[in-house]
This record gives structure tokens, sequence and C-alpha cells, in this order.
């Protein structure tokens, strides 16, 4: 009963009412997660989407309530925030291109989730992710644990289901992480990328998984350049609910996802994915994998690209 009861009390904030916001929203409440506040700048789309959600309740049995609202006020007392809001990539346009429209949004949002929410866990879907979360942290001034990036998990299903086609394979066969920044320079690890068990560099040549690799790289690209005008956004929802769910119910599971490196991967003061346990607290734990030489030096390189980012916010007096 206790758990039931909390469970019930539980708010969960997304920010953003957009195609990703709506449907993490969505998952929120199917998932039996707790009551959604959904919050945008644009008067009318969340209450509308909130109106949706809600009418859908009693035909897919869902008992949690959607809140829509264009008062950060609202938004006070969350357990835990799913963040958004933000410019979406265009055609032709590099995540980087975001960096400074996005992070003047990120900037006041973790403002009002600092005053009105001081202990809830925070996950970041705003792009470009890496210094988005990174930036999301140092000002809300949340420890750590409390703040992480969704890119790994986005980065690695796609990933899995490529090989998995490419294999013939049911996707839930096939284990494969996507480590590094959300970007050009995330880093598909072949080492740990398996299927049923048996190591994916058995069962496929060599060239086939490089291309697999360079697939994953560009998969958010590739899904723009369909769309013409939109991105990703059932995969990045997915993605970024399962996280919340090991967050809200404890379930320590394993994903590759952003958080704040000071040491594990040889990396000091930079946010980039690696593989964490999420928890009740957040990162419950940094999981330090045994890379190649080959790996270890892609993802410092990734490391530089984020903090080459990192560094152009502080020269504008936004970090």
């Amino acid at each position: 009963q206790e758990e039931e009861r909390t469970m019930e009390q539980r708010k969960i904030v997304v920010v953003g009412a957009g195609f990703v916001g709506m449907t993490c929203a969505q998952r929120v409440v199917e998932q039996g997660l707790g009551d959604c506040v959904l919050i945008d700048i644009v008067e009318g789309r969340p209450q509308g989407v909130a109106l949706d959600l809600n009418q859908a309740g009693p035909v897919v049995g869902y008992e949690g309530v959607v809140t829509g609202t264009n008062d950060p006020k609202d938004t006070d007392g969350a357990d835990l925030v799913i963040v958004t809001a933000g410019l979406p990539r265009k055609p032709g346009m590099d995540r980087s291109d975001l960096l400074d429209v996005n992070a003047k949004i990120i900037l006041n949002v973790a403002d009002y989730v600092r005053e009105g929410s001081p202990q809830a866990r925070v996950i970041v879907i705003t792009n470009p992710l890496d210094s988005m979360t990174h930036l999301m942290r140092a000002r809300t001034g949340f420890a750590p644990e409390r703040v992480v990036g969704m890119a790994g998990v986005l980065d690695s299903a796609r990933f899995r289901t490529f090989l998995a086609e490419s294999l013939s394979m049911g996707r839930r066969e096939v284990e494969a992480m996507v480590l590094g920044g959300h970007g050009d320079s995330m880093v598909p690890v072949r080492a740990y990328a398996s299927a049923g068990g048996i190591p994916v560099e058995e069962l496929m040549a060599a060239d086939t998984f490089d291309a697999i690799a360079d697939r994953t790289r560009n998969g958010g690209a590739e899904i723009v350049a369909h769309l013409k005008t939109g991105s990703a956004y059932y995969a990045p929802s997915a993605s970024a609910v399962a996280m919340a769910a090991s967050i809200l119910n404890d379930e320590r599971r394993i994903f590759p996802a952003a958080a704040l490196l000071n040491g594990p991967y040889g990396l000091e003061g930079v946010t980039l994915g690696v593989p964490v346990v999420l928890g009740s607290a957040g990162v419950e734990r940094i999981v330090e994998l045994n890379l190649t030489a080959e790996d270890r030096a892609a993802l410092h390189h990734s490391g530089a690209e984020v903090q080459a980012d990192l560094d152009l916010l502080a020269e504008k007096g936004l970090l």
C-alpha cells in the first residue's frame, strides 16, 4: 500500500510540449510512474495535449493525471524533471549550432527547477545534449548524480536495431553500447556488442560492423532527412522514460548516459556518455569499462569536442 501511495503522489515534470515532450508525458502516465505536469511557453499547447492525454486514460486504463501549464510555479515540488525544451535540429544543422539558443532556455529552466524543486532528479534531452546537461547541473548547483543526460540509451537503441537487422535476429537478443558525446564523435563500442551472449565480432565481418557504427553516428540525421521538418521523438521519449523509471523505481539498471566525469576514463570536469547505474539517487555509480586503446582515444576525442562547447559557453558568460 505504501509503495502504491508513493507512486500515486509522484510528480514528474516534462519541460517542453513538442513531440518529444508530449510522448514523454504519454509514456509517464501509461507506465504508471505518477502524475505529470507538462509545461511549455506556447499558450494552449500543453493544456490541449494534457486534455487529450487525460481523455485517453479511460481507454488505455491509466489513472495518472496530466496537467498542462505555462507557469513554472506549477512545476514546484517535482520528484523528477525531464527537459525536452529547445530548438530542434533542422536539415544541415549540426547539434552545436543549437548551443547559444538552447543554453538560454536551459538556464531559465534550471532557475525554476532549483528554486521550486530542490530535491528533484533531472534528465536532460535538449541538444547539444552533453553540454546542456553540464550547464543544467552547473546552474542548478545540484549534486552531479542528480543531473543526467539521455543520449547513449537512444544511440545504443539505434545501434542495436541496425545490428539486429543485419544479423536477422530479434532486437532484444542484441546488446550493444554507444559511449561519448551525442553527435558525430559518439563511440559505438565493438568489444561490448553481443547477440545472445555471442560477441558480434564473431557473427559479422569487421567492415559490416563499421558501416553499422557509421549509420548509428548519423542515426538522428537520417531521420531528420526523411521528416524534413522535424526530428526523432518516439525512441528519444522511450529512452528518457526508461531512465526515469529506473530512477523513480530504484531499478538500478545500467544505461549509457551523460554524467559528469571527474576521474573515470581519465577525464576531468566534462559531462559525457558513459555506462551508469541509475537508481533513486540518480547516478548511483559510473561503470568503468576496460576499453581498447582505440575506443579510449575515441572517447577522449569526444570529450574534447564537448569541452570545446563548454569553453564557448564560458566565453559567452553562459557557464
